[in-house]
Protein backbone atom coordinates (compact mmCIF):
# COMPACT_ATOMS: atom_id res chain seq x y z
CA UNK A 1 0.00 0.00 0.00
CA UNK A 2 1.67 3.20 -0.81
CA UNK A 3 2.15 6.27 1.65
CA UNK A 4 -1.05 7.82 -0.02
CA UNK A 5 -2.86 5.10 0.02
CA UNK A 6 -2.19 4.82 3.60
CA UNK A 7 -3.21 8.20 4.34
CA UNK A 8 -6.21 7.40 3.02
CA UNK A 9 -7.01 4.28 4.88
CA UNK A 10 -6.30 5.92 7.69
CA UNK A 11 -8.59 9.16 7.35
CA UNK A 12 -11.58 6.76 6.84
CA UNK A 13 -11.35 4.36 9.22
CA UNK A 14 -11.24 7.30 12.34
CA UNK A 15 -14.10 8.73 10.35
CA UNK A 16 -15.63 5.27 10.98
CA UNK A 17 -14.40 4.86 14.36
CA UNK A 18 -16.45 8.79 14.74
CA UNK A 19 -19.45 7.24 13.56
CA UNK A 20 -19.27 9.70 10.73
CA UNK A 21 -18.72 8.00 7.69
CA UNK A 22 -20.17 9.22 4.77
CA UNK A 23 -21.60 6.60 1.98
CA UNK A 24 -24.04 6.83 -0.93
CA UNK A 25 -27.60 5.58 -0.67
CA UNK A 26 -29.95 4.85 -3.65
CA UNK A 27 -33.41 5.81 -3.43
CA UNK A 28 -35.49 4.31 -0.11
CA UNK A 29 -38.61 4.08 -1.05
CA UNK A 30 -39.63 5.75 2.04
CA UNK A 31 -42.23 8.96 2.19
CA UNK A 32 -40.15 12.09 1.48
CA UNK A 33 -39.49 14.41 4.41
CA UNK A 34 -35.65 14.27 3.39
CA UNK A 35 -35.44 16.34 0.05
CA UNK A 36 -35.83 19.80 -0.86
CA UNK A 37 -38.00 19.06 -3.09
CA UNK A 38 -40.31 21.56 -1.63
CA UNK A 39 -42.81 22.35 -4.62
CA UNK A 40 -42.70 18.50 -6.01
CA UNK A 41 -41.63 19.86 -9.21
CA UNK A 42 -38.77 17.23 -9.16
CA UNK A 43 -41.20 14.15 -9.54
CA UNK A 44 -43.38 16.58 -11.24
CA UNK A 45 -45.27 14.79 -14.78
CA UNK A 46 -47.02 17.91 -15.27
CA UNK A 47 -43.45 19.94 -15.28
CA UNK A 48 -41.95 17.06 -17.65
CA UNK A 49 -44.88 17.37 -19.93
CA UNK A 50 -43.75 21.15 -20.16
CA UNK A 51 -40.12 20.16 -20.44
CA UNK A 52 -40.21 17.91 -23.42
CA UNK A 53 -43.38 20.31 -25.72
CA UNK A 54 -40.24 23.20 -25.04
CA UNK A 55 -37.42 20.54 -26.66
CA UNK A 56 -39.41 19.59 -29.38
CA UNK A 57 -39.44 23.26 -30.52
CA UNK A 58 -35.88 22.74 -30.83
CA UNK A 59 -35.06 19.20 -33.26
CA UNK A 60 -31.97 20.28 -33.66
CA UNK A 61 -30.93 20.86 -30.05
CA UNK A 62 -27.43 18.78 -29.30
CA UNK A 63 -27.11 16.47 -26.48
CA UNK A 64 -24.11 18.68 -24.65
CA UNK A 65 -22.92 22.22 -25.24
CA UNK A 66 -19.77 21.25 -26.69
CA UNK A 67 -17.86 23.66 -24.81
CA UNK A 68 -17.86 26.47 -22.14
CA UNK A 69 -19.81 29.46 -22.77
CA UNK A 70 -16.74 31.44 -23.75
CA UNK A 71 -15.86 28.91 -26.76
CA UNK A 72 -18.68 27.14 -28.41
CA UNK A 73 -21.25 26.69 -25.25
CA UNK A 74 -23.24 29.88 -25.68
CA UNK A 75 -26.79 30.14 -26.84
CA UNK A 76 -28.62 32.84 -27.76
CA UNK A 77 -31.45 30.55 -25.92
CA UNK A 78 -29.06 31.17 -22.97
CA UNK A 79 -28.87 34.58 -22.82
CA UNK A 80 -32.72 35.25 -23.19
CA UNK A 81 -33.26 32.91 -20.65
CA UNK A 82 -30.36 35.09 -18.59
CA UNK A 83 -32.60 37.87 -19.31
CA UNK A 84 -36.17 36.67 -18.54
CA UNK A 85 -34.82 35.10 -14.91
CA UNK A 86 -33.44 38.49 -14.39
CA UNK A 87 -36.86 40.17 -14.78
CA UNK A 88 -38.90 38.06 -12.67
CA UNK A 89 -36.33 38.67 -9.83
CA UNK A 90 -36.41 42.13 -10.02
CA UNK A 91 -32.84 42.01 -11.21
CA UNK A 92 -31.17 44.25 -14.19
CA UNK A 93 -29.21 41.45 -15.23
CA UNK A 94 -28.29 38.06 -14.07
CA UNK A 95 -25.23 34.86 -15.21
CA UNK A 96 -26.19 31.01 -14.91
CA UNK A 97 -23.69 29.02 -14.01
CA UNK A 98 -23.67 25.06 -13.70
CA UNK A 99 -25.07 24.45 -9.72
CA UNK A 100 -25.48 26.68 -6.82
CA UNK A 101 -22.18 25.57 -5.70
CA UNK A 102 -20.13 26.91 -8.76
CA UNK A 103 -22.09 30.26 -8.14
CA UNK A 104 -21.33 30.98 -5.04
CA UNK A 105 -17.02 30.11 -5.56
CA UNK A 106 -17.23 31.67 -8.93
CA UNK A 107 -19.01 34.93 -6.69
CA UNK A 108 -16.95 34.84 -3.56
CA UNK A 109 -13.46 34.15 -5.32
CA UNK A 110 -13.07 36.72 -7.93
CA UNK A 111 -14.39 39.53 -6.68
CA UNK A 112 -12.95 40.24 -3.25
CA UNK A 113 -8.99 41.43 -3.64
CA UNK A 114 -6.10 40.71 -1.42
CA UNK A 115 -6.83 44.21 0.61
CA UNK A 116 -10.53 43.62 0.80
CA UNK A 117 -12.69 42.18 3.36
CA UNK A 118 -14.93 39.04 3.27
CA UNK A 119 -17.71 38.78 6.42
CA UNK A 120 -19.84 35.76 6.52
CA UNK A 121 -22.84 34.51 9.00
CA UNK A 122 -20.94 31.98 10.86
CA UNK A 123 -23.62 29.18 9.62
CA UNK A 124 -23.05 30.01 5.78
CA UNK A 125 -23.33 27.21 3.18
CA UNK A 126 -19.87 25.62 2.73
CA UNK A 127 -20.41 26.67 -1.03
CA UNK A 128 -19.92 30.40 0.11
CA UNK A 129 -16.93 29.49 2.60
CA UNK A 130 -15.03 27.52 -0.11
CA UNK A 131 -15.58 30.70 -2.59
CA UNK A 132 -14.37 33.10 0.03
CA UNK A 133 -11.18 31.18 0.76
CA UNK A 134 -10.25 30.93 -2.24
CA UNK A 135 -9.97 34.47 -2.69
CA UNK A 136 -7.24 36.66 -0.97
CA UNK A 137 -9.19 38.94 0.95
CA UNK A 138 -9.22 38.86 4.78
CA UNK A 139 -11.72 36.64 6.15
CA UNK A 140 -14.55 36.92 9.28
CA UNK A 141 -17.10 35.31 10.49
CA UNK A 142 -19.94 36.52 12.91
CA UNK A 143 -22.34 34.70 15.20
CA UNK A 144 -25.55 33.77 13.22
CA UNK A 145 -27.81 36.42 12.59
CA UNK A 146 -26.11 38.38 15.42
CA UNK A 147 -25.91 42.44 14.04
CA UNK A 148 -23.66 43.58 17.05
CA UNK A 149 -21.34 40.83 15.76
CA UNK A 150 -21.84 41.70 12.48
CA UNK A 151 -20.58 45.44 13.84
CA UNK A 152 -17.91 44.53 15.59
CA UNK A 153 -16.59 42.86 12.30
CA UNK A 154 -17.22 45.72 10.21
CA UNK A 155 -15.34 47.83 12.41
CA UNK A 156 -12.23 45.88 11.94
CA UNK A 157 -12.83 45.64 8.11
CA UNK A 158 -10.51 47.14 5.23
CA UNK A 159 -10.37 47.71 1.66
CA UNK A 160 -14.03 46.68 -0.27
CA UNK A 161 -15.99 44.78 2.34
CA UNK A 162 -18.59 41.82 1.63
CA UNK A 163 -21.09 40.38 3.80
CA UNK A 164 -22.26 36.62 2.69
CA UNK A 165 -25.91 35.61 4.25
CA UNK A 166 -28.29 33.41 3.32
CA UNK A 167 -31.93 34.39 3.34
CA UNK A 168 -33.16 30.86 4.63
CA UNK A 169 -30.78 28.51 6.23
CA UNK A 170 -30.21 25.31 5.14
CA UNK A 171 -29.51 23.60 8.40
CA UNK A 172 -31.96 25.50 10.82
CA UNK A 173 -34.63 27.00 8.33
CA UNK A 174 -34.44 30.38 9.81
CA UNK A 175 -33.99 33.67 8.53
CA UNK A 176 -31.54 36.58 8.95
CA UNK A 177 -32.95 40.07 9.79
CA UNK A 178 -31.96 41.04 6.37
CA UNK A 179 -33.31 44.47 6.57
CA UNK A 180 -30.94 45.05 10.08
CA UNK A 181 -28.23 43.86 7.91
CA UNK A 182 -28.53 45.79 5.20
CA UNK A 183 -28.84 48.85 7.18
CA UNK A 184 -25.21 48.08 9.19
CA UNK A 185 -23.81 47.28 5.96
CA UNK A 186 -24.78 50.68 4.62
CA UNK A 187 -23.46 52.41 7.63
CA UNK A 188 -19.87 50.84 6.73
CA UNK A 189 -20.01 50.96 2.87
CA UNK A 190 -20.33 47.28 2.88
CA UNK A 191 -21.63 45.26 0.02
CA UNK A 192 -24.04 42.36 0.67
CA UNK A 193 -24.65 38.77 -1.18
CA UNK A 194 -27.32 36.72 -0.35
CA UNK A 195 -27.72 33.21 -1.50
CA UNK A 196 -31.59 32.73 -1.67
CA UNK A 197 -31.26 28.72 -2.17
CA UNK A 198 -33.70 27.28 0.15
CA UNK A 199 -36.29 30.73 -0.14
CA UNK A 200 -37.39 29.88 -3.50
CA UNK A 201 -40.93 28.43 -3.87
CA UNK A 202 -41.70 29.02 -0.30
CA UNK A 203 -41.74 32.54 -0.90
CA UNK A 204 -41.62 32.24 -4.88
CA UNK A 205 -39.08 34.79 -6.04
CA UNK A 206 -37.22 34.65 -2.89
CA UNK A 207 -37.25 36.36 0.52
CA UNK A 208 -35.46 39.73 -0.76
CA UNK A 209 -37.84 40.81 -3.27
CA UNK A 210 -40.85 39.71 -1.22
CA UNK A 211 -39.12 42.18 1.68
CA UNK A 212 -38.86 44.65 -1.34
CA UNK A 213 -34.89 44.90 -0.46
CA UNK A 214 -33.79 43.85 -3.78
CA UNK A 215 -32.28 47.09 -4.19
CA UNK A 216 -29.99 47.48 -1.96
CA UNK A 217 -29.21 44.03 -2.52
CA UNK A 218 -25.32 43.92 -4.30
CA UNK A 219 -25.54 40.25 -5.57
CA UNK A 220 -28.21 37.50 -5.22
CA UNK A 221 -27.59 33.60 -5.79
CA UNK A 222 -30.77 32.04 -6.73
CA UNK A 223 -30.45 27.99 -7.06
CA UNK A 224 -32.90 26.00 -9.13
CA UNK A 225 -32.70 22.35 -7.76
CA UNK A 226 -34.31 22.63 -4.47
CA UNK A 227 -38.04 24.61 -5.12
CA UNK A 228 -37.40 24.87 -8.74
CA UNK A 229 -36.96 21.10 -9.37
CA UNK A 230 -34.31 21.13 -11.66
CA UNK A 231 -30.39 21.95 -11.60
CA UNK A 232 -28.03 24.73 -12.05
CA UNK A 233 -28.13 28.61 -10.51
CA UNK A 234 -27.94 32.22 -11.32
CA UNK A 235 -26.41 35.43 -9.93
CA UNK A 236 -28.37 38.63 -10.27
CA UNK A 237 -26.95 41.51 -9.97
CA UNK A 238 -25.69 44.53 -12.41
CA UNK A 239 -24.68 44.18 -15.68
CA UNK A 240 -21.77 45.70 -14.65
CA UNK A 241 -21.45 42.35 -12.12
CA UNK A 242 -22.65 39.84 -14.68
CA UNK A 243 -19.62 41.59 -17.52
CA UNK A 244 -17.09 41.24 -14.48
CA UNK A 245 -18.27 37.36 -13.32
CA UNK A 246 -18.00 36.54 -17.22
CA UNK A 247 -14.21 37.79 -17.28
CA UNK A 248 -13.23 36.26 -14.00
CA UNK A 249 -15.38 34.10 -12.50
CA UNK A 250 -12.81 30.39 -13.12
CA UNK A 251 -16.22 28.63 -12.04
CA UNK A 252 -17.88 30.51 -14.88
CA UNK A 253 -15.00 30.39 -17.68
CA UNK A 254 -13.77 27.26 -17.48
CA UNK A 255 -16.75 24.87 -17.28
CA UNK A 256 -18.46 23.18 -19.92
CA UNK A 257 -21.91 25.07 -20.26
CA UNK A 258 -24.94 23.66 -19.53
CA UNK A 259 -27.17 21.36 -22.17
CA UNK A 260 -29.94 22.58 -23.33
CA UNK A 261 -31.66 20.00 -22.03
CA UNK A 262 -31.27 21.82 -18.29
CA UNK A 263 -31.62 25.32 -19.83
CA UNK A 264 -35.60 24.24 -21.05
CA UNK A 265 -35.94 22.37 -17.82
CA UNK A 266 -34.87 25.79 -16.31
CA UNK A 267 -37.14 27.69 -18.52
CA UNK A 268 -40.47 25.78 -17.87
CA UNK A 269 -39.97 25.19 -14.03
CA UNK A 270 -40.23 28.94 -14.23
CA UNK A 271 -42.95 28.65 -16.19
CA UNK A 272 -44.84 26.48 -13.54
CA UNK A 273 -43.76 28.81 -10.27
CA UNK A 274 -45.20 31.90 -12.46
CA UNK A 275 -48.20 29.96 -12.73
CA UNK A 276 -48.27 28.45 -9.32
CA UNK A 277 -51.59 29.08 -7.27
CA UNK A 278 -51.90 26.00 -5.04
CA UNK A 279 -48.34 24.80 -4.40
CA UNK A 280 -47.34 27.16 -2.19
CA UNK A 281 -50.45 27.69 -0.25
CA UNK A 282 -50.05 23.80 0.27
CA UNK A 283 -46.40 23.81 1.79
CA UNK A 284 -47.71 26.82 3.75
CA UNK A 285 -50.58 24.81 5.42
CA UNK A 286 -48.17 21.67 5.79
CA UNK A 287 -45.51 23.32 7.74
CA UNK A 288 -48.46 24.92 9.80
CA UNK A 289 -49.79 21.20 10.44
CA UNK A 290 -46.23 20.20 11.73
CA UNK A 291 -45.21 22.61 13.85
CA UNK A 292 -48.49 22.78 15.53
CA UNK A 293 -48.28 18.74 16.01
CA UNK A 294 -44.78 18.68 17.37
CA UNK A 295 -44.34 18.72 21.28
CA UNK A 296 -42.24 21.46 22.26
CA UNK A 297 -42.63 20.72 25.26
CA UNK A 298 -39.66 18.16 25.76
CA UNK A 299 -35.91 18.87 25.99
CA UNK A 300 -35.62 18.69 22.06
CA UNK A 301 -37.92 21.39 20.60
CA UNK A 302 -37.89 22.97 17.31
CA UNK A 303 -35.23 25.29 15.83
CA UNK A 304 -37.15 28.02 15.41
CA UNK A 305 -38.51 28.31 11.30
CA UNK A 306 -41.20 29.71 9.40
CA UNK A 307 -39.43 27.68 6.29
CA UNK A 308 -39.83 23.64 4.74
CA UNK A 309 -37.06 22.76 7.26
CA UNK A 310 -37.43 22.15 10.35
CA UNK A 311 -35.09 20.66 13.08
CA UNK A 312 -34.64 19.03 16.09
CA UNK A 313 -31.46 19.06 17.77
CA UNK A 314 -30.50 16.13 19.58
CA UNK A 315 -26.90 17.10 20.30
CA UNK A 316 -25.29 13.92 20.04
CA UNK A 317 -24.51 11.67 16.55
CA UNK A 318 -25.22 8.87 17.99
CA UNK A 319 -28.58 9.75 19.31
CA UNK A 320 -29.43 11.79 16.19
CA UNK A 321 -28.63 8.70 14.19
CA UNK A 322 -30.94 6.43 16.39
CA UNK A 323 -33.51 8.73 16.24
CA UNK A 324 -32.93 9.12 11.99
CA UNK A 325 -33.13 4.86 12.28
CA UNK A 326 -35.79 4.66 14.33
CA UNK A 327 -38.31 7.12 11.91
CA UNK A 328 -36.64 4.97 9.02
CA UNK A 329 -38.33 2.26 10.09
CA UNK A 330 -41.64 3.65 10.08
CA UNK A 331 -41.71 4.20 7.14
CA UNK A 332 -40.58 8.03 6.80
CA UNK A 333 -37.20 9.27 5.31
CA UNK A 334 -35.54 11.45 7.47
CA UNK A 335 -31.60 11.79 7.69
CA UNK A 336 -29.48 13.30 10.52
CA UNK A 337 -27.24 15.51 10.02
CA UNK A 338 -23.91 15.00 11.77
CA UNK A 339 -21.04 17.28 13.02
CA UNK A 340 -18.45 18.17 11.44
CA UNK A 341 -21.49 19.17 8.79
CA UNK A 342 -22.91 21.22 11.66
CA UNK A 343 -20.54 22.38 14.95
CA UNK A 344 -20.73 19.34 17.28
CA UNK A 345 -22.94 19.47 20.21
CA UNK A 346 -26.16 20.83 17.41
CA UNK A 347 -26.66 17.09 15.72
CA UNK A 348 -29.95 17.01 14.57
CA UNK A 349 -33.00 15.50 12.83
CA UNK A 350 -33.49 17.71 9.26
CA UNK A 351 -37.25 17.26 8.57
CA UNK A 352 -37.82 18.61 4.69
CA UNK A 353 -41.94 19.41 4.18
CA UNK A 354 -43.39 19.61 1.07
CA UNK A 355 -46.38 20.07 -0.94
CA UNK A 356 -47.22 16.70 -1.51
CA UNK A 357 -46.88 15.29 2.35
CA UNK A 358 -50.49 14.48 3.38
CA UNK A 359 -51.99 15.34 6.10
CA UNK A 360 -52.26 11.71 7.14
CA UNK A 361 -47.93 11.28 6.84
CA UNK A 362 -47.36 14.72 8.63
CA UNK A 363 -49.67 13.25 11.68
CA UNK A 364 -47.85 9.87 11.69
CA UNK A 365 -44.12 11.54 11.92
CA UNK A 366 -45.38 13.72 14.31
CA UNK A 367 -46.48 11.32 16.51
CA UNK A 368 -43.52 9.06 15.80
CA UNK A 369 -40.97 12.20 16.68
CA UNK A 370 -43.03 13.19 19.95
CA UNK A 371 -42.60 9.48 21.53
CA UNK A 372 -38.92 10.04 20.43
CA UNK A 373 -38.62 12.90 22.47
CA UNK A 374 -39.82 12.42 25.46
CA UNK A 375 -38.38 8.44 25.21
CA UNK A 376 -35.11 10.92 25.41
CA UNK A 377 -35.56 12.68 27.86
Amino acid sequence: MSKAEEFIKQKLTERQQAGIYRSLKTGSGLIDFCSNDYLGYAGSSALKAKINTEIRKYPDYKNGSAGSRLLAGNLIYTEQLEKQIAVWHYSEAGLLFNSGYDANVGLFSSLPQRGDTIILDELAHASIIDGARLSYANRYTFKHNDIKSLEEKLKAAKGNVYIGIESVYSMDGDTPPIANILDISEKYGAHVFVDEAHAIGLYKKGLVPQLGLQSRVFARVVTFGKGLGCHGAIVLGSNLLRDYLVNFARSFIYTTAASFHQLAAIRCAYAMLTEETQAIDQLKQNIDLFKSKVDNSTTYPLLPSESAIQCLVLKSNEKAKQAATLLQQAGFDVRPILSPTVPQGSERLRICLHNYNTEQEITRLTNVLNRLTHTND
